[in-house]
């Protein structure tokens, strides 16, 4: 009879065992040291080798002649217990021995000795399945159990377990076993299976396993069934995936804001049986690659892929803004929720292709209205390149001046808003400046963001004002209304008009945002 390939190259000794050092070493040598627990706990994720570790445990510590805290898997004891013949060696599903009366009659099972082996251990798979009440009678016999009794418990939901029994036990956390650990296992089983995987096969497989032997092994025994010779077209096809070619035909269109095609390549996939489940969630691992390969400059410990689909993701990223991928990003993980919930699934993914692929944005950040002002800003400069002549509106904005930037000191930008005061004002500190931007707060906002954090002090008969922010200045200059407000603010705190001077950092005026630069540009092009 067939065996999975899974069950067939289950390791058989700590060594054996992929990705879990820090659990092997440590049991590794509790036996060679002879300090053996009477309770351990094995928690992590799925297929990470919890169970695999607690049959080499029992193995283990019952074999006859054990080899640097391995067995030896060929004493009489440890082909028993691979073959199901020695029976001190018990495995319970507590999905399905979750009552009261089970750990009852486990109690008094475990006051008789072992019938052949030193220790009886029980194993306990997914053990936070366990009722209330039958955690409550595991607890004495698990915290003094008999001197001959071993308890393994397994689980994927640690949180589950009381504190109670957590106490009782010696603790794994088994980790999500790495995509390199899982290629190169995936890479020696289908060596001695005499089949041909391409490393690019393999990466894939462990990039959709997410971290778990069994499911890479599972999926590795679908390839087995397709063919001797197996690449990523037929990983692709044995997992109901798009495969990379469609992915970056998808992210093309994306840039593009191709919504024809994008729908196209959906319904050809839905057609073709791709699960819609399985395609949302590799569009989404596909823009996350595209957004490290866009913000990191060494990628190859971040992305599980060949050389060849690293420069491809590389070259696809420098084509998409990033807040274009991190809203992709968004809209699929949004849809991924939606589609649990939806009557027609393949519905849901065409409406985020319509989101991703429209030029207009939904969250309206600045970086998202910069992306929108260079891209008018690129159909401008094409027109002019062609002679096409474009008119502006003069009411609809307004006129920028032409005039030169006077050149400002570098500590001290004067600007005249009042009349000269009758009696000078002696130099110092403006106690009272803090009162002067809670009036101005009322007359107005702009301006008193701008000014936040500002201080004040008077020299030579004028309010001197300190601010980091570099616009402040031409904030004040170039619109007269801004200056009487504040001229006015300072005079109902002080009862006088002072003149206003504003001291900076800055050399040079602030620089024009990118629609007053455009303006001059379409202006320039019109006067010529």
């Amino acid at each position: 009879m067939y065996q999975a390939l899974y069950r067939k190259w289950r390791p058989s000794t700590f060594d054996d065992v992929y990705g879990q050092p820090h659990v092997t070493k440590t049991l590794k040598n509790e036996l060679e040291n002879n300090r053996i627990s009477h309770a351990y706990l094995f928690t992590g994720s799925r297929g990470t080798g919890k169970t695999s570790c607690a049959k080499i445990l029992s193995k283990a510590v019952n074999c006859l002649n054990p080899k640097n805290g391995n067995p030896c898997n060929e004493c009489a004891i440890c082909k028993g217990i691979d073959n199901g013949s020695v029976l001190d060696v018990i495995e319970i599903d507590a999905a399905s021995n979750n009552g009261v009366d089970n750990i009852r009659d486990l109690r008094e099972e475990a006051n008789f000795t072992p019938a052949n082996a030193k220790y009886r251990v029980y194993i306990i798979d997914e053990v936070h399945m366990l009722s209330i009440g039958a955690f409550n009678a595991l607890l004495k016999t698990l915290e003094e159990p008999p001197a001959h009794v071993i308890f393994i418990l397994a689980t994927t939901e640690i949180h589950k377990l009381p504190a109670t029994i957590l106490s009782r036990c010696q603790r794994f956390d088994f980790k999500r076993i790495s995509p390199e650990d899982i290629t190169a296992r995936l890479q020696y089983v289908a060596e001695k299976e005499n089949v041909s995987l391409s490393e690019p096969a393999a990466a894939l497989i462990a990039r959709i396993a997410d971290g778990g032997m069994r499911d890479a092994l599972s999926l590795l025994d679908r390839c087995f069934a397709m063919g001797s010779s197996i690449d990523e077209n037929v990983v692709s096809s044995a997992a109901g995936i798009a495969g990379t070619v469609h992915l970056f035909s998808f992210s093309e269109y994306v840039a593009n804001n191709d919504f024809t095609s994008a729908l196209k390549l959906v319904s050809m996939l839905h057609n073709e049986s791709c699960d819609i489940d399985s395609l949302c969630t590799e569009l989404t691992l596909h823009f996350r690659n595209l957004m490290v390969a866009k913000t990191v400059k060494e990628i190859g410990s971040l992305i599980v892929c060949s050389k060849e689909e690293l420069d491809n993701l590389i070259k696809r990223a420098e084509s998409l803004k990033l807040s274009k991928i991190l809203e992709c990003i968004s809209i699929l993980e949004q849809t991924s929720k939606n589609i649990k919930n939806a009557s027609n699934k393949k519905i849901q993914l065409e409406a985020a292709v319509i989101k991703m692929c429209g030029p207009t944005l939904s969250s309206g950040s600045s970086q998202e209205l910069e992306d929108r002002i260079n891209a008018i800003e690129e159909k401008v400069n094409e027109l002019l390149k062609n002679g096409v002549k474009i008119s502006a509106s003069k009411e609809e904005t307004k006129p920028v001046s032409e005039e030169k930037p006077k050149e400002n000191p570098k500590s001290e930008k004067t600007e005249p808003v009042s009349a000269p005061n009758d009696e000078p004002v002696p130099d110092g500190e403006f106690r009272n400046w803090s009162e002067v931007l809670e009036k101005l707060k009322t007359y107005d906002i702009p301006l008193f963001g701008i000014m936040s954090g500002s201080t004040a002090s008077f020299k030579n008969g004028k309010v001197m004002i300190s601010s980091s922010n570099p616009t402040l200045f031409d904030f004040i200059c170039n619109d007269s209304s801004h200056s009487k407000f504040l001229s006015k603010s300072i005079y109902e705190v002080l009862g006088r008009k002072m003149k206003i001077a504003v001291s900076t950092n800055e050399s040079k005026p602030a620089e024009k945002s990118p629609l007053e630069k455009l303006k001059i540009k379409i202006d320039n092009f019109n006067n010529n």
